[in-house]
């Protein structure tokens, strides 16, 4: 074959794999920040309600909060727009625009009021002739506009959402929407609700073609104000855990949709439970609460820097739940660089503390190693612990118990070299 033949050939296929639309280098690990559709939704009545509805004051006034109130510096750095930022109709050239009374100043200066106080703005977009509340959509023929006015606005992501659109439309607009921001040369991370709209599972969604297009992407429902829909959440990710862990990775993850800590729906319990699950799943930390009024106790728990340190780690493995008791208490663990681990006991019940006996060799862990455990949301470090060795934990009712465990002596094979090759196999939930 000669060489133009084979360099045509090259050319082709790179053309073809879908690889080619995304890889960015972005998202290395889980997008941590702030977004507004769960606590504020499409509240576009700024003459009753000012204070909250959906205009670049509210958006200044987060920024404010995440630069200001320590969360910054803890990784929460993107402030995201959501539905109904926009204006009815496109402007005569066709570009999307804002709307005029509620984003007055636009949306350049908002990212440039982001910027300055060292943050990244994100923005919503929906492939389909309107977004799902209404406003104007991004049509096929509109994507690469879209992508040039978000570049040019100094937008830094994107979610993309696909209300009224077909199967085939997102199969054409989703890998098209890569291409366009990558082709604009500003750095934009790519949020993708293809796979919702899909059933999220195979056939239907090709985990494999959608990690190299999108940077992040939801799966499944919409989260509520509710500890019922965190459970939904809860239960379909770890139900399809073999189809959806090898997913994950830098840059590629699942999103099982916002933090609703600090809100109203859930319990101090419910709060932590939340928090620990969304990192054992390297889930990103997408906050939807009013940073300007949140109590203590919710900030103290989206701000465990423990927590973000472990939702954070560089390997990028998310967890698998490990057992799951007739007691209705649950075990998660995840892999972490440096051989260390985090596991989360987990309480379904609805009675009264559980006490639950267990070891670190019932859990999979490797014969003759030995860990020193440290309590995530205490702190403090409970003290060395040998694989074969028994131990109780006591579980709130929908609570959690979250440990961190770093190896102090190992075996000669360690286990997450086994994890990694075989995420499959020897971790299913066992009924005890």
């Amino acid at each position: 074959m000669g060489a133009a033949v084979l360099s045509g050939l090259v050319l082709a296929l790179a053309l073809a794999l879908p690889s080619v639309a995304l890889e960015n280098g972005l998202a290395r690990t889980p997008p941590m920040g702030w977004m507004s559709w769960e606590r504020f939704r499409c509240n576009v009545d700024c003459q009753a309600d000012p204070r909250n509805c959906i205009s670049e004051q509210l958006f200044f006034e987060m920024a404010d909060r995440l630069a200001e109130d320590g969360w910054r510096e803890l990784g929460y750095e993107y402030i995201n727009l959501d539905d109904c930022w926009a204006a009815k109709q496109r402007d005569a050239a066709g570009q999307l625009v804002p709307d005029p009374k509620r984003f007055p100043s636009g949306i350049k200066a908002l990212a440039d009021y982001v910027h300055a106080r060292g943050l990244k703005l994100g923005i919503y977009g929906d492939l389909g002739i309107f977004t799902c509340g209404g406003y104007p959509g991004t049509m096929l023929e509109n994507v690469k506009q879209d992508a040039q006015t978000f570049a040019a606005w100094g937008v830094d992501m994107l979610k993309l959402d696909g209300c009224y659109s077909s199967a085939e439309e997102q199969a054409k607009g989703y890998p098209e929407m890569a291409r366009a921001l990558n082709a604009t040369g500003r750095p934009i991370v790519y949020s993708c609700s293809w796979p919702a709209y899909q059933g999220g599972l195979p056939p239907k969604v090709n985990y494999t073609i959608l990690a190299e297009i999108c940077n992040l992407w939801r799966n499944y429902d919409d989260i509520q104000d509710s500890w019922d829909s965190v459970l939904s959440i809860v239960d379909w990710f770890f139900t399809n855990q073999d189809v959806l862990q090898p997913a994950a990775g830098p840059g590629h993850w699942n999103d099982p949709d916002m933090l609703i800590i600090g809100n109203f729906g859930l319990s101090y319990e419910q709060s932590r439970s939340q928090m620990a699950l969304w990192t054992v799943m390297a889930a990103p930390l997408l906050m939807s609460t009013d940073l300007r009024t949140i109590s203590p106790a919710a900030k103290e728990i989206l701000q465990n820097r423990l927590m973000i340190q472990i939702n954070q780690d560089p390997l990028g493995i998310q967890g698998r739940r490990i057992v799951k008791e007739k007691s209705h208490i649950e075990a998660f663990v995840r892999p972490l660089a440096q051989a260390a681990s985090a596991l989360v006991f987990f309480s379904r019940r609805t009675d009264m503390p559980f006490r639950y006996t267990t070891s670190l060799a019932k859990l999979h862990f490797p014969e003759d190693a030995v860990y020193e455990v440290q309590d995530v949301y205490v702190g403090k470090i409970i003290g060395a612990l040998k694989t074969a060795d028994n131990f109780s934990v006591v579980i709130n009712p929908s609570g959690v118990v979250m440990w961190y465990l770093r190896p102090m002596a190992l075996p000669v094979q360690p286990w997450h070299v086994v994890r990694q090759q075989a995420p499959g196999e020897g971790y299913r939930p066992a009924l005890l």
